[in-house]
């Protein structure tokens, strides 16, 4: 593969590693000289194993957690034969490697790559998402070695839904359990070596304290050479601090390695932490501030969006330089017009408040206060291509994430039918540089 150009756009690299279902090279952007990873799989292969959901999932994952400390998807290309996702590269290797080769790490370095690991688990959990296989293995360093980013999203679901509670006379509800065994052991929530129904974030929280002993101890606190024995330390919750390791933190991991999930510390709780807190430059919502778009920046990747909306549009470069923001997308051959007053009545039938900024964007207010406050969603229409097809994007300004996204689906979807050309995720085929289909894959309405 190395020298091969891959749809006029990326040269092929060296191998960087080998999975189940195919290759990861080194590769680079034509056009921006950019160095990225390419992983490709073979769609047999997937197919055999019966992974096509799971490949799907973990697109749709990836293009929602876009985050300084989480390795970007960048895009996404398809033959009738291969998948390719093109991946922002990481040259400094994985921990792992690191301890390995070096030992545990000086505290000050610990804290950093720790504070850096847990406000991206935190940004995935405040978007619905649970990595669950959150190691050593998984955490790249970039090549300077300053700053740490998650990978590998193969494990990983949504923590969307809610199921009734039976046992309380309320009739409460909370949050649907996970039932599916999956990790590393060493890494492995007691709860889910145990076979019980167990909280997707609570598990994540779990491996994260395992990371970070093993950041200052050089090796991970239930270490044992037989599985079985492992296995059984982590079921009771058994290990032992080494000497020399930091007081404060081990009254945090203490609190991390719990072996009840519901007496196990929580995220917010881990972020407020004295130890935690030492050095860190920003404060309470950590990045919230760098995934905001204003109301005038265009909100959307048009290039990502119409490839797989329509033929033969190649539109790179538009909106290259604005930062995305949640959303969802559809196409439209109405006019503004039409949109917005389609718009205003679904409002009216919500019982949002409308609010017009300017004649091709309305703000959505809710009148009920959520888990985050009321969901606010802004609406706006683009001409992208020309005057007769635009873009509709709805994208979330505060509230809450599951409750923006039960809107979109429960309300939205049917309000907007009679206008909607075409949502975002749908098939389209167009044609690559050997003349032959290219599947263009859709981001299954779970936009950025």
């Amino acid at each position: 593969m190395e020298g091969r150009i891959l749809f006029g756009k990326y040269e092929i690299g060296h191998l960087l590693g080998e999975g189940n279902f195919g290759k990861v090279y080194k590769g680079k952007n034509l056009t921006t000289e950019e160095i990225v990873a390419i992983k490709m799989m073979n769609k047999e292969e997937v197919k055999k194993h019966g992974m096509i959901e799971q490949v799907k999932k973990e697109i749709s994952l990836m293009r929602l957690v876009k985050h300084p400390n989480i390795v970007e998807l960048k895009e996404v290309m398809a033959t009738k034969t291969k998948i390719y996702l093109v991946m922002e590269y990481v040259g400094g290797g994985d921990l792992y490697t690191k301890i390995v080769k070096q030992g545990r790490f000086e505290e000050n370095l610990a804290r950093k790559y720790f504070q850096q690991v847990i406000t991206a688990v935190d940004f995935c959990h405040s978007r619905g998402v649970c990595h669950r296989d959150l190691k050593l293995e998984n955490i790249m360093l970039d090549s300077n070695g300053d700053n740490v980013k998650i990978c590998d999203f193969g494990l990983a679901t949504f923590l969307v839904g809610k199921e009734e509670n039976n046992n309380n006379n309320n009739n409460n509800n909370v949050d649907v359990l996970l039932y599916t065994a999956c990790g590393a052991f060493a890494y492995m929530a007691p709860e889910i070596i145990r076979g019980e129904r167990y909280d997707g974030k609570m598990a994540d929280i779990w491996s994260c304290g395992v990371i970070l002993y093993t950041l200052l101890a050089g090796y991970p606190p239930f270490q044992d050479e037989s599985r079985t024995k492992m296995l059984r330390k982590i079921r009771v919750g058994k290990y032992e601090f080494p000497l020399g390791f930091p007081k404060e933190v081990e009254d945090l991991v203490k609190k991390i390695l719990v072996r009840n999930p519901s007496e196990r510390i929580i995220m917010s709780e881990i972020m407020t932490s004295p130890w935690f807190k030492k050095g860190l430059i920003y404060e309470g919502d950590l990045y919230s501030s760098l995934f905001c778009s204003s109301p005038d920046q265009s909100p959307f990747n048009a290039f990502d969006f119409m490839l797989s909306m329509a033929s033969g549009l190649d539109l790179s470069g538009l909106f290259e330089s604005h930062k995305r923001k949640l959303g969802t997308l559809f196409v439209t051959k109405c006019s503004i017009k039409e949109v917005m007053k389609k718009v205003e009545k679904m409002a009216e039938g919500l019982k949002y408040e409308a609010r017009k900024e300017k004649e091709s964007r309305v703000v959505l207010q809710g009148g009920e206060v959520g888990r985050r406050g009321r969901l606010v969603v802004s609406v706006e229409v683009f001409e992208v291509v020309s005057p007769v097809v635009k873009v509709v994007e709805f994208s979330k300004r505060g509230g809450d994430f599951i409750e923006y996204l039960k809107l979109m689906e429960e309300e939205v979807r049917p309000a907007m039918k009679d206008v909607v050309w075409k949502w975002q995720g749908d098939w389209s085929l167009r044609r690559n540089n050997n003349g032959d289909e290219d599947e263009s894959f859709p981001w299954w309405n779970l936009c950025y």
